[in-house]
């Protein structure tokens, strides 16, 4: 699972960069993992130009890959079996639900291996709708799904007129997570503190005193904490520029090398620290399409050069739409997702503070796999 999760990893920072090149003001929230699960599903039908451009956008035409499977198709789906079966299970206070599904116009004829093998490696099943007849209809069931998967936090996937009689295929994914923290915020500290953007915003900022993990990042000027959920399998990183440090120098700054290095182990150091954390909810809608095709996975989206020859016999079967959506809310318990020191916040301890009153990035990850579950940056809490 080690090199699947370098190319996860590798996957989540090419998104993110798309994503800040077209706007770095907004807020970002999304999960690279399950979004990562769907296209290998997909990569499962697709033959040809269409597969070599998925294998690249996932990062899997590595040698290291190939060293390790005979074609790396294999070694990401027993990655994944395996993954997903330990995944979806309640651990310590700690839920996850990963689910991905393909719907598929009902007159395309779907090859029974490809069936299998979703269900078997990813979990899936592949479903087919009437969307030439029943598009409205079609769209409706898929919302339905996605809101019984994320437990009614993502509604409304699908907007209006997203659906219609000329839809052959929808890749869907959610994901939900809810962990309750090792270390609780008391709500007793909690209060109203300004957090600065453009324009001061008041947020309620949580407070904690304890022992946690950081280290302090010279050549981007970044502090990083680690925050444990109960059992210890997850946790949420926050990576903070220090006061006056725009948020872009990290950004620009980030690599897969990079960000590897900043969060091994021996690198932190257990600090008694009081921390400041604003509670804060996002829901963030992703136009997959646009950001796939810039990373070079654009046959997949056009009728006329698309291979989905593995999914279906026909020639006209292409990914007329991928739809993301991810949830997280942060406070004083818990999270739950479907992802410098400044006068007036200091508490009464003799500690170093770590003061979030200013954008930040943020990631939940898998301990063990060191996979990155959820990615975010925070602008605007």
């Amino acid at each position: 699972m080690a090199v699947l999760s370098e190319a996860i990893n590798t996957f989540t920072l090419n998104v993110f960069k798309e994503i800040s090149e077209k706007d770095s003001s907004q807020n970002v929230f999304y999960s690279p993992l399950s979004l990562y699960c769907a296209l290998a599903m997909v990569l499962e039908g697709a033959k040809g130009n269409t597969a070599a451009q998925i294998q690249q956008v996932l990062g899997t035409k590595r040698k290291q890959i190939n060293k390790k499977a005979n074609h790396m198709k294999y070694y990401v789906r027993h990655s994944f079996q395996s993954f997903l079966a330990e995944a979806n299970k309640s651990i310590d206070h700690c839920l996850l639900r990963i689910a991905n599904r393909l719907f598929g116009e009902k007159t395309h004829d779907f090859i029974s291996s490809f069936k299998e093998s979703c269900q078997k490696f990813y979990h899936s099943n592949v479903e087919e709708l009437d969307f030439a007849n029943a598009s409205e209809e079609a769209r409706k069931y898929i919302n339905k799904w996605t809101e019984e998967k994320t437990e009614d936090l993502i509604q409304e996937l699908l907007s209006n007129d997203s659906i219609n009689p000329w839809t052959s295929l929808v890749l869907v994914n959610a994901i939900y997570f809810k962990g309750k923290w090792e270390k609780k915020f008391d709500k007793n500290r909690t209060r109203e503190e300004m957090f600065k953007i453009s324009k001061q915003k008041p947020v309620q900022m949580m407070f904690l005193k304890s022992r946690f993990r950081m280290r302090h990042i010279e050549d981007v000027s970044t502090q990083v904490l680690v925050l444990p959920y109960v059992g210890g399998q997850m946790d949420m990183v926050i990576f903070l520029p220090d006061e006056n440090t725009d948020l872009k120098m990290l950004e620009q700054g980030l690599t897969p090398e990079k960000l590897t290095d900043w969060l091994k182990p021996e690198r932190m150091k257990m600090t008694e620290v009081g921390v400041y954390l604003p509670r804060f909810k996002l829901e963030e809608n992703l136009d997959m399409e646009n950001i796939l095709q810039k990373l070079g996975m654009s046959d997949a989206f056009d009728m006329s050069k698309a291979d989905f020859s593995g999914i279906s016999a026909g020639k006209d079967l292409f990914l007329s739409k991928v739809s993301h959506k991810a949830f997280v809310e942060v406070n004083e318990e818990s999270t739950e997702a479907a992802a410098a020191t400044v006068v007036g916040l200091r508490g009464s301890c003799l500690c170093s503070f770590f003061v979030v009153d200013h954008p930040f990035l943020f990631l939940i990850r898998d301990n063990s796999s060191k996979t990155i579950l959820f990615w975010g940056k925070v602008i605007s809490p």
